[in-house]
């Protein structure tokens, strides 16, 4: 059970009412919006900022995917890599692809991926190093870059609320699995 209630777009000002809302798939209400709603300014400030990194890190679809899964792979984040999995899908990754990226198996990626992952998970650990940071910033610049270490630490902040407050995947929703395959 959430530790939070999830509110309802009912309980919200005007103006947030759509924030709860899926973006992706529209009159889908997400409980982790849901639950982030108690606070109305810190859920527009992050929807906010979730959709400058969404739309505006450099990386390519696919690539952001990457980066969001190997974040909720990283951090076990059951609700964040459920709600990726049709996401990541669409944007051209395979469930092999998927299922990879969960044991950490980078062999089926490319080059440019396989140092995105790399970047990735040392991003969430507190642990990049020059050499990693070079090598991303080789293949994609340092625009995109700053973009991949901003998504990654963004969802890794959106994962850990997503703990603190023991957000649920949806009703009628089931849990896609690390293994699709």
């Amino acid at each position: 059970m959430a530790r939070v209630p999830y509110v309802t777009q009912d309980e919200l000002d005007p103006e947030y009412r759509d924030h709860i809302v899926s973006s992706l798939q529209p009159g889908k209400t997400l409980n982790v919006y849901s639950a982030i709603g108690n606070n109305q300014s810190v859920l527009d400030g992050l929807r906010e900022f979730l959709g400058a990194l969404w739309n505006h890190s450099g990386l390519t679809d696919r690539q952001r995917e990457i980066v969001i899964l190997t974040t909720s792979s990283e951090i076990d984040s059951t609700y964040e890599w459920h709600q990726h999995v049709n996401i990541a899908t669409d944007a051209g990754l395979e469930p092999a692809e998927i299922d990879a990226i969960a044991r950490d198996d980078r062999r089926s990626l490319s080059e440019v991926e396989r140092a995105l992952v790399a970047y990735t998970r040392a991003v969430v650990r507190g642990r990049v190093t020059d050499a990693l940071h070079d090598a991303v910033v080789e293949y994609v610049g340092e625009e995109t870059a700053v973009g991949a270490a901003a998504v990654a630490a963004g969802y890794l902040a959106l994962g850990r609320l997503i703990d603190a407050f023991a957000v649920e995947i949806e009703a009628g929703d089931t849990f896609a699995g690390w293994e699709l395959e």
